[in-house]
């Protein structure tokens, strides 16, 4: 199944945001069993994890330190760890993503702490969320700042890295209807701050994605 799936994945070069998850009970299972394989050495199982959700951990970090490179380094640094501590991983159902993503966090922090940066607020690759123009993502990156540290999380990881709610609350440690509270409740502060902020020809646009 794994090396079926690595045949039919094209060579990638480079990291691309991306909030494409497939959830389907094939890959779920094929994660599973690389997961398991990879515990035990098998570089092949390794790298199945590595194509499926290396995009996903860069969209992740990048919003964390800000920066294309840094972004990547600390994408490979998360992947080699992953082979240290598979032990800690204990697949009970949750989504090996939401523990993956807590990985890639803390890599991220120690990244910052190690280069003497002040961790920033988690942030989107605007980029990611929209096609904008330059000053659209500006306010909407304005916009972003000014959320609750939570809501501002959840919102990122919905519609950044494309987890769903449930996904979201295994990630966070909380449950899924505080999730869905601070969603909602992330969303109408963006879309009023956005108002808030009119000052250009788009925001009506801009509003789409606090609607979304």
């Amino acid at each position: 199944m794994i090396s079926e799936a690595l045949a039919a994945t094209p060579a990638q070069i480079g990291f691309r945001t991306t909030t494409a998850l497939d959830r389907s009970p094939k890959t779920r299972d094929a994660t599973r069993l690389a997961v398991s394989r990879a515990r035990e050495g098998d570089r092949d199982a390794l790298r199945y994890l590595y194509v499926s959700y290396s995009n996903n951990v860069y969209g992740y970090v990048r919003s964390i330190v800000r920066d294309d490179h840094e972004a990547e380094d600390v994408t490979q640094q998360v992947f080699a760890k992953l082979m240290t501590i598979f032990g800690k991983y204990d697949d009970r159902g949750g989504p090996f993503l939401s523990w993956l993503l807590r990985l890639a966090r803390n890599v991220a922090i120690d990244h910052l702490r190690a280069n003497r940066l002040t961790p920033a607020d988690v942030l989107p690759d605007l980029d990611a969320l929209s096609s904008a123009a330059p000053e659209q993502a500006e306010t909407v990156r304005a916009a972003l700042a000014v959320l609750p540290e939570e809501q501002r999380k959840v919102v990122i990881l919905r519609h950044l890295v494309g987890l769903t709610p449930g996904e979201i609350a295994e990630c966070m440690g909380r449950t899924e209807d505080s999730i869905h509270g601070l969603h909602h409740r992330g969303r109408r502060a963006l879309q009023r701050e956005l108002e808030r902020l009119e000052s250009m020809p788009c925001t009506r646009d801009a509003r789409k994605l606090a609607a979304a």
